[in-house]
């Protein structure tokens, strides 16, 4: 009985890495490669990550360096890194893009924070329908008599705890990274 519950415990880990990862792209006092690894460039009729397609340095604590392993998509790297949602514009310099943010200011920091915020809520509701498919696949066991009134009512608590657990987890992370956010 005690296994409905703990083999849907992956999904909810699989949550939570997905946030991490999300959360890593917001940018803080000092820029990281993984701003832009995930950035899409399209070369030689493909759609790649940009990390797959160069390599990625921080110089500078507010500079970052992209060395593409093939010269002739610099173009296609420059225009991907224009498109996106960074707000700064590549430099070419030789054959490595540059991209200098300027230093966050106070009202900068509140945008990234209620970006953070909206991607919180969205792991909570993600987990929230995690639980809602969970419950009614224990509810539909009993119905069909595979399991006891009382295993029912054991497999919701545990659910409701690791439900808990995990939107602690969630909240932990987002204090985490808004404290590096506003930290100047």
């Amino acid at each position: 009985m005690n296994s409905i519950v703990q083999n849907n415990k992956d999904q909810y880990e699989k949550t939570l890495e997905f946030l991490q990862g999300d959360i890593s792209s917001l940018r803080t006092g000092r820029v990281a490669p993984n701003l832009v690894e995930a950035i899409q460039v399209e070369s030689y009729g493909t759609t790649s990550d940009l990390m797959q397609l160069a390599a990625i340095s921080t110089p500078e604590p507010r500079t970052i360096s992209i060395k593409p392993w093939d010269k002739n998509i610099l173009k296609d790297i420059e225009r991907a890194l224009a498109k996106s949602d960074l707000n700064v514009n590549p430099i070419v310099d030789g054959d490595i893009v540059r991209l200098n943010f300027p230093s966050l200011t106070e009202e900068s920091r509140k945008e990234l924070v209620k970006i953070l915020s909206k991607k919180l809520e969205e792991a909570r509701i993600a987990l929230r329908s995690q639980r809602e498919k969970i419950k009614e696949d224990v509810i539909s066991l009993e119905k069909s008599k595979e399991i006891s009134e009382d295993e029912k009512f054991q497999a919701l608590k545990e659910l409701d705890d690791m439900t808990k657990e995990y939107n602690e987890k969630i909240k932990e992370l987002g204090d985490s990274k808004e404290k590096e956010i506003m930290t100047i």
